[in-house]
């Protein structure tokens, strides 16, 4: 079941279940469970947002044994985290700003997790009772900012206005152990990698984060990137693609 968030064009935003060329509108949020209504909308009828709207957004960075060899990382012990705000988040089809005078700015495809329902020491094996669905996220990454100086904890270099693109759908079937991401430029692919490669799996992430930080209904977990991260410049187009799920488009431009 794919799960989207639209604005129709009186501005009203709903959730429904994305069905090939239509929607089925829900009769309310699907964190306050899965309620089909009988009206129909047609997808060119509407804008696609973002899928959720989460009061924050937990990133693992060098979670991919073929993205740490990448960047000559070493393998770590725990899960590297950081937040990023709900202020960064755009949706799919939308700009992704890059800011004057920076002289890197990275895509990085990764696999988004979506919590269903309020989590906090949760076990790992129960982890994935807490998880509404999966969708494609963008972790844009302004290199020259990650580590120098006052920005060496990334808030600002990932957690910017626009840094977060997420969508087009949270899809609620899938395989968390073998769900294969890719990213392309222009067309071009660039990464492609599964989460089979993940150092930690998606339960023992949802575990380790919710030993410490409560998950809200609608926070999104980005899992990390595989190998191929790279530059993107004004006027490029990136698709961050997961099978089964679908792909999100954004455009780069010029801040």
């Amino acid at each position: 079941m794919k799960i989207v968030r639209y604005r129709l064009p009186n501005n009203k935003v709903e959730y429904g279940i994305w069905e090939g060329g239509t929607i089925r509108a829900l009769a309310a949020s699907p964190f306050r469970g899965i309620r089909e209504t009988e009206r129909h909308i047609q997808l060119g009828d509407v804008h696609l947002l973002a899928p959720c709207v989460p009061s924050k957004i937990l990133a693992i960075g060098a979670s991919y044994r073929s993205h740490c060899l990448e960047m000559g990382q070493p393998i770590l012990e725990e899960p590297m985290v950081f937040f990023k705000p709900s202020t960064s988040v755009v949706g799919p089809e939308d700009n992704l700003v890059r800011p004057a005078g920076v002289k890197r700015f990275d895509y990085e495809a990764e696999v988004g997790v979506v919590i269903k329902r309020r989590a906090f020491k949760v076990p790992r094996s129960r982890a994935l009772d807490y998880v509404l669905g999966y969708t494609c996220c963008n972790d844009v990454s302004v290199r020259d900012w990650q580590s120098v100086g006052a920005n060496w904890q990334w808030a600002r270099a990932k957690g910017s206005d626009t840094f977060s693109p997420i969508g087009p759908c949270i899809e609620t079937e899938g395989d968390p152990f073998n769900m294969w991401v890719e990213s392309r430029l222009n067309g071009d692919r660039k990464q492609r990698g599964s989460t089979s490669d993940l150092i930690w799996d998606i339960p023992a992430m949802i575990s380790y984060l919710s030993e410490t930080i409560t998950l809200l209904p609608g926070d999104v977990i980005e899992t990390g990137t595989p190998s191929g991260v790279g530059p993107m410049q004004a006027g490029d187009v990136v698709e961050i693609t997961v099978a089964g799920i679908g792909t999100l488009r954004n455009y780069v431009v010029q801040g």
